[in-house]
């Protein structure tokens, strides 16, 4: 039985939404905004969320990414009555599966997410590689990373966003004998410090108030197997010297317990940021880098494996292309020698969100190069992007913000790890300045 997680801030909406759901047999979760939403998700994940667009706390964004960094392999629709074409771009370059108007029929809603469900279940059981990629400075990535599983050494994976890091942690899990055991992944980033020392480590009951019983941290659930500490830079400093010192003793003490508990875990951490500057920056312990680093990877950029271009969107398009409709797409030979020569600052990630986007807004069964326009664009320097004598602090900031959002084709997530500012804090601006519809198009 499928799970779907319903959020809207509309009771009646809700209410209609998770009738229709179960009488189609689903099992239904529901929330009315988006932190409701993504406590709910945080306890129970499930495999299809369906949110409004426009809520009272946040929009159907939020939602996504939140959930996305605790389960990325989460079916995200979007559901909205103020409908655009950039807004349906946006949703889709941000990572959506699919985008609805309201009001929406259920069948078609629930046809869309039987849809999405089954080509994804189907994908990964029939089709999906672990990889996809044949230029040797690739090949010799795997290869390492094969090796390098067969021991039991702590692994620290260095690496630009959008280059698969947590794809390279799982076959790594999967390739050593840990393999039977859990692989359990964490994002150092998506909790605030006072609640990830407890996803973490765990609390017993009573560790703290509203502690009513005891939870097992990320290490226990972990046991035997592999724990992936994703975006480790960002791990608060007050929690690295616990973490330290479990690296060392392979022990964890719950927050509230009086006896450390053994831990049998592998564990292999990701960065997309220098954690040398860090160090230097006074944010990373030495200490903890080097317990960490013991065999260090490095995933190459986009750019550095042209060759795998074209096979990598020949895989996102038949692991997206829309199997009801009984066509073939293809790749004109202008659209791949334009792929073929754009840098790709956002990698794998941008070049999937790509395909997904032009498969959405292509009317027949042959991606155009005209699909690239919005991509070649952000290949120019932007004027707005040189500061003249007498600008507002304002006028340049919203100056950098637009010639930032251009150099990575709108992609938020981008845009806040360039800008070195949180992703609330790009959506927050991009509202101010008035800048959704023109960085969306």
């Amino acid at each position: 039985m499928s799970h779907v997680l319903v959020v809207d801030d509309e009771a009646s909406m809700r209410a209609a939404l998770d009738a229709n759901f179960r009488r189609g047999g689903w099992q239904v979760s529901t929330a009315g905004g988006v932190a409701e939403a993504l406590t709910k998700f945080r306890s129970a994940p499930c495999g299809l969320v369906v949110t409004d667009m426009r809520m009272g706390d946040g929009d159907g964004l939020d939602v996504m990414q939140g959930v996305r960094q605790i389960a990325p392999e989460t079916a995200v629709i979007l559901l909205t009555a103020y409908g655009s074409v950039p807004e349906a771009v946006l949703t889709m370059k941000e990572g959506a599966c699919d985008y609805l108007m309201k009001p929406v029929s259920f069948a078609q809603l629930e046809e869309t997410a039987q849809r999405i469900l089954g080509q994804a279940s189907e994908w990964q059981s029939q089709h999906a590689p672990e990889f996809v990629g044949e230029s040797a400075v690739f090949q010799a990535l795997i290869a390492q990373a094969r090796r390098v599983a067969l021991t039991e050494a702590d692994i620290l994976i260095e690496a630009e966003s959008g280059t698969g890091k947590e794809r390279l942690a799982r076959l790594i899990h999967r390739s050593s004998s840990r393999a039977a055991k859990p692989f359990v992944a964490v994002n150092c980033s998506a909790f605030p410090e006072n609640l990830l020392e407890s996803e973490l480590f765990g609390h017993v009951r009573g560790a703290f108030t509203g502690a009513v019983a005891s939870k097992p941290g990320k290490f226990q659930m972990a046991d035997g197997g592999t724990l992936l500490l994703d975006e480790i830079g960002e791990m608060p400093l007050s929690l690295q010297p616990k973490l330290l010192r479990v690296l060392q003793e392979r022990e964890i003490d719950r927050l509230g317990d009086t006896h450390p508990l053994p831990v049998n875990v592998r564990v292999i951490a990701t960065t997309n940021r220098s954690l040398p500057a860090l160090i230097e920056a006074g944010t990373f312990r030495a200490d903890l880098y080097y317990r960490l680093n013991v065999i260090p990877l490095s995933i190459p950029t986009l750019q550095q494996r042209r060759g795998d271009i074209l096979g990598l969107a020949e895989y996102f398009l038949r692991k997206y292309e829309p199997k009801a409709q009984g066509r073939r797409f293809q790749i004109s030979p202008e659209l791949a020698a334009a792929m073929q020569d754009y840098d790709w600052p956002g990698n794998v990630r941008e070049l999937e969100n790509f395909i997904r986007r032009a498969l959405a807004l292509t009317p027949g069964s042959m991606l155009g190069v005209e699909l690239f326009c919005s991509v070649a664009r952000s290949q120019a320097p932007s004027p707005a992007a040189i500061p003249k004598p007498g600008i507002t602090l304002q006028d340049l900031e919203r100056s950098l913000l637009e010639a930032t959002l251009l150099a990575t084709n709108g992609n938020r997530t981008r845009t806040a790890e360039m800008m070195g500012i949180s992703l609330r804090t790009v959506r927050n601006k991009i509202r101010e300045f008035g800048l959704a519809a023109r960085e969306a198009v």
